[in-house]
C-alpha cells in the first residue's frame, strides 16, 4: 500500500527510534554562527559540533529530518528530481557504530520497512585516490545482505564522498543507495546505466577532516552521517514519475494550473519551478529571511522573482497576490509537521506580496531602459555586454531582454552576455570566498571566542536595553561578530558605551563557563534566554558564564563550542551599530588579545 509524505517522514524517524536512536529536532534554515555556507545544506550541517567530538544532549545515536535549500543545481529544478529546498531523513553515530551497522540498517530500512525488492536496488563505493584508500570494506557488507556483485559499482571522489559542508570540516567516503527507474527488468549499476538509477540514500563515513590547506587528516572520532531525500522516496513508494506528482507537491501543482491562463511550449517544467522556488521561500522567510540584494535575501529574491517569470510565462497575475496564493497552499501542505509556517502565515504572505511588488518596478523600470538601449544600437545585433548591464544594474532577467529583443526584431549576443556574466560571478565568488573563509567548522580559537563573546553581549544588551532583546540572527567569522536583535531606534553612543563596558567587566571578572543538559521547560524555570519553538528537542545544552562566588552573567540555551572562562576573550569592541530591517538592528564587535590556544567548555559539565 503506498504511503503519503507524512507517513514516511514518521515511518523513518520510528525505525531509528527503534534501533536506539534519539529523535532531534530540525535546525533552523539559516546556520547559527556558521559564516561558510548561507544555508542548512545538509542535515550533518547543524551538527558539526558534535561530530568533532562535543557531545550531545541525545547520546550517541540520533536521527531527524533536516530542512535544506541548495542552489547549486538551480538550472535542473522542474526535471523528475530537482529540487532547490527538501527534506533529508538522517541518522547518526557519533562514535557508535560504523560502516556495518549504517549500511545493515540502511539495508533492513529499504527492504523491510520500505518493502523495496532487493533486485531493483543497486548501490556505489568510492574508488579511492590519493587522499583515501577504495571502500572495499563497504562492498563486503553490502555483498554479505545479499546485494549482487553486479550491482555494486564503484566511483571516484565527486561521486562517493562528501563533505565537508564548507570550505573545511569533517567529511569522508560514502556509499550511495539507488532504485531503479528505467525501463524493463533492471540492469547495470549507476556506474554503467546512470540516468536508469535514482539515488535515494546516502551512508557517509567520516573519517577524515579537510584543512584549510586542502590536506586529509584522520578523525579521532569516526562518525556516520546519513541522508535520505524524502520527496525521492516518496516518488518511488507513490509509484510516480517525478517528486512533483508526490501527494505532498500535487495539491500545489494543481493551484498553479487552475492560475495559468496562458499555454507555454515548457508549461510542465514551468509550474514545477513555480511550485518548488515558492515553497523554499516560504520556509525561508518562515526562517527569518527577507529579500534583499546580499547573503541570504539574495537568494530568496532570485528563487521569488523566478518564480514570477514563470508565473509571467504561463500568463498568471504577479503583481502581489500570486505569491501569497501558492504560499497558502504550500503552508496547507507542511504546516502540520513544520508547525512554524502557520504562526508565521501572514508574515510570509506579506513578505511575498512586497516583492512581487517591487519587482514589477524592477520591470517597468527596465522596460524603460530596454526602450532607451535599442534606440541607440545600430543594426539588429544586441551586444552581450549591454544586456547584462539591464540585469546587473536594473535586475531586469535575460530572460525578458531576450523575449523583447525578439518582439522587436532584435537578436542577442548571448555568448558575450555569457562572458560578462561568468567574469561577474567569479568576481562575486572570489568575494565570498574571501568572505566565509573560517566559521565554526573549523573550530579555530578565533570563531569560538567570538562565538562565546556573542553570549556576554546578548546579556549585555538585554541589561541595557530591555528583555525584548533576543537574538535574532548571528554569524560569526574568525576576524569579528555579528549580532541581529529586534530594537525599535538607533543605539545611543552612550548606549553602545554601556554595553561594551559590562562585557569587558564579565572577560575582566574571568567568568567561568559550564554547561548542563536540561528540559525545556527546566531552562524556562531557571531563566535561560532562548527563543523557545518547536526546534527544541527534549534535552538541551545550558551554558552558563558565572558561578554563585562571582555572580551569573549570562545564561543561554546553545549547542557551542565556548572557551572554558571568559578570561581569555580579551577586550571586547563594538565596531558598528545599524538598522538590519525594519524593527531590527546589527551590531558588528571583534575581541583582540588573549591568548591565541584556548580551552574549551565543551567538555566541562556544571
Amino acid at each position: 500500500m503506498s504511503r503519503t509524505t507524512n507517513e514516511l517522514r514518521q515511518a523513518y524517524l520510528d525505525f531509528f527510534k527503534s534501533h536506539g536512536h534519539t529523535v532531534i529536532p530540525g535546525a533552523s534554515l539559516v546556520p547559527e554562527n556558521d559564516p561558510t555556507v548561507l544555508f542548512t545544506t545538509a542535515g550533518m550541517h547543524p551538527l558539526v559540533p558534535y561530530l568533532l567530538g562535543e557531545p550531545h544532549p541525545g547520546g550517541k545515536r540520533l536521527t531527524d529530518v533536516q530542512l535544506c535549500v541548495r542552489t547549486q543545481d538551480i538550472d535542473e529544478v522542474g526535471d523528475i528530481s530537482h529540487l532547490t529546498c527538501f527534506e533529508m531523513l538522517g541518522n547518526w553515530s557519533l562514535g557508535d557504530y560504523f560502516k556495518e551497522g549504517a549500511i545493515s540498517m540502511s539495508f533492513e530500512y529499504l527492504t523491510k520497512v520500505l518493502q523495496l525488492p532487493i533486485e531493483k536496488l543497486a548501490v556505489t563505493c568510492f574508488e579511492g585516490d590519493d587522499d583515501a584508500p577504495k571502500d572495499t570494506e563497504s562492498a563486503a557488507i553490502w555483498e554479505k545482505l545479499g546485494m549482487p556483485k553486479e550491482r555494486i559499482a564503484f566511483l571516484p571522489k565527486a561521486k562517493n564522498w562528501w563533505g565537508p559542508a564548507g570550505l573545511t570540516g569533517p567529511c569522508g567516503p560514502d556509499t550511495e543507495m539507488f532504485y531503479w527507474v528505467g525501463d524493463g527488468e533492471p540492469k547495470g549499476n549507476p556506474k554503467t546505466h546512470e540516468n536508469e538509477w535514482l539515488e535515494i540514500w546516502n551512508d557517509v563515513f567520516m573519517q577524515y577532516f579537510k584543512k584549510e590547506d586542502g590536506t586529509f587528516e584522520p578523525l579521532a572520532q569516526q562518525n556516520v552521517d546519513t541522508g535520505m531525500g524524502l520527496e525521492r522516496v516518496a516518488a518511488v513508494i507513490q509509484g510516480v514519475e517525478s517528486v512533483y506528482d508526490t501527494d505532498a507537491f500535487t495539491p500545489i501543482i494543481e493551484k498553479i494550473t487552475s492560475m495559468s491562463t496562458a499555454k507555454s511550449d515548457n508549461d510542465v517544467r514551468h509550474k514545477r519551478i513555480i511550485a518548488d522556488h515558492i515553497k523554499a521561500a516560504v520556509f525561508m522567510i518562515a526562517d527569518g529571511v527577507e529579500p534583499s540584494n546580499v547573503d541570504q535575501g539574495y537568494v530568496l529574491r532570485r528563487l521569488i522573482r523566478r518564480a514570477i517569470r514563470s508565473a509571467r510565462t504561463l500568463g498568471i497575475e504577479h503583481a502581489g497576490t500570486f505569491g501569497s496564493t501558492i504560499a497558502d497552499v504550500v503552508i496547507a501542505q507542511y504546516g502540520s509537521h513544520y508547525s512554524h509556517l502557520v504562526k508565521k502565515q501572514s508574515g510570509i504572505k506579506e513578505s511575498l506580496k512586497k516583492e512581487e511588488e517591487q519587482f514589477k518596478k524592477t520591470l517597468e523600470e527596465g522596460l524603460k531602459q530596454f526602450s532607451k538601449m535599442v534606440e541607440k544600437i545600430e543594426g539588429k545585433m544586441i551586444d552581450g555586454k549591454t544586456a547584462f548591464h539591464l540585469y546587473d544594474t536594473y535586475g531586469f532577467p535575460f530572460e525578458l531582454t531576450k523575449e523583447l529583443a525578439a518582439e522587436h526584431g532584435f537578436s542577442i549576443d548571448e555568448a558575450g552576455y555569457k562572458t560578462a556574466f561568468e567574469a561577474h560571478q567569479n568576481l562575486s565568488r572570489a568575494g565570498a570566498e574571501k568572505r566565509f573563509a573560517g566559521g565554526l567548522a573549523d573550530h579555530s580559537a578565533e570563531t569560538t571566542k567570538l562565538h562565546t563573546a556573542t553570549h556576554l553581549l546578548n546579556a549585555a544588551l538585554r541589561t541595557v536595553l530591555g528583555d525584548h532583546v533576543y537574538q535574532k540572527g548571528s554569524n560569526v567569522t574568525a576576524e569579528r561578530l555579528r549580532f541581529d536583535f529586534p530594537h525599535p531606534e538607533k543605539m545611543t553612543p552612550e548606549q553602545i558605551k554601556q554595553v561594551e563596558d559590562l562585557v569587558n567587566k564579565a572577560i575582566k571578572d574571568d567568568l567561568p563557563i559550564a554547561y548542563h543538559v536540561t528540559t525545556v521547560d527546566g531552562a524556562k524555570s531557571e531563566g535561560a534566554i532562548g527563543v523557545f519553538d518547536d526546534r527544541y528537542g527534549s534535552e538541551i545544552k545550558v551554558y552558563v558564564m558565572g558561578d554563585d562566588k562571582k555572580g551569573v552573567f549570562s545564561k543561554e540555551i546553545c549547542g557551542g563550542p565556548h572557551v572554558s572562562h571568559t578570561g581569555v576573550l580579551g577586550t571586547f569592541k563594538i565596531q558598528k551599530e545599524e538598522s538590519s530591517s525594519a524593527g531590527v538592528r546589527r551590531i558588528k564587535a571583534v575581541v583582540s588579545g588573549g591568548p591565541a590556544d584556548i580551552d574549551t567548555a565543551g567538555e566541562a559539565q556544571g
